[in-house]
């Protein structure tokens, strides 16, 4: 039968979506990653819950919670209602919100455990050396992390395309807006459209095949140029 214009129209959305939200991750998680790495903070533990948090709380608890507060009587929406952009439920700006919030364990992980795994003489060594912190990040410490940053990315835009509870939460069910390919899985499963929903999940489960091969690949790569 092959898909529909509204089948195409998700998957789309979804990858605008997926795209934008691992940009963001990647420029957010990536100082937030080197810092839970290298503080000896007080409140590192109560950063890393955070972070982490979303891994076992419920998608819809999660997308509940971030409806409040982005809604008519949530700080956040009273914040933008003032700036003139409305409030961020049920738009396109919102659902990356949700999204980068969902996903944010699955790039900071992989990144700190890449930061944890470089060895702190080598880093000492280019201080005593007198490089500046900002470029023994660029010519040391990334290319060290170069598996950590392919996996978080990977892994990041994944989990961003398999979402559900949260989105559906947050951004609703609207055709081009933000009807995403997991929402509208449901929606043929809830009309009985089983064809339509097997040969769209079948998009989803060779992308998330392909998405763990590259990653397991690249992080047996890796180990064998460490050896």
């Amino acid at each position: 039968m092959g898909l529909s214009a509204e089948d195409v129209g998700a998957l789309w959305l979804t990858v605008k979506v997926a795209s934008l939200t691992t940009f963001i991750l990647l420029l957010i998680g990536t100082p937030l990653a080197w810092w839970l790495s290298q503080t000896q903070s007080r409140w590192k533990t109560i950063c890393n819950t955070l972070v982490a948090l979303p891994l076992v709380l419920p998608p819809s608890v999660l997308g509940f919670y971030l409806l409040l507060l982005m809604g008519t009587h949530g700080f956040v929406g009273q914040l933008t209602t003032k700036l003139g952009l409305g409030t961020l439920p049920f738009t396109f700006a919102g659902l990356v919100i949700a999204s980068v919030l969902y996903s944010l364990p699955f790039v900071v992980q992989p990144l700190q455990t890449a930061f944890y795994a470089i060895e702190k003489e080598v880093l000492e060594a280019a201080a005593t050396l007198g490089a500046r912190p900002l470029r023994i990040f660029f010519s040391i410490v990334m290319p060290l992390s170069r598996s950590g940053f392919v996996s978080a990315t990977i892994l990041g835009f994944a989990h961003t395309v398999g979402e559900f509870g949260v989105v559906l939460m947050v951004g609703g069910n609207i055709p081009d807006k933000t009807r995403v390919v997991s929402v509208q899985i449901y929606n043929h499963v809830e009309a009985l459209e089983y064809q339509q929903a097997h040969e769209l999940a079948g998009v989803l489960l060779v992308f998330s095949f392909l998405v763990l091969l590259i990653v397991y690949s690249s992080l047996k790569s890796n180990s064998f140029g460490q050896r």
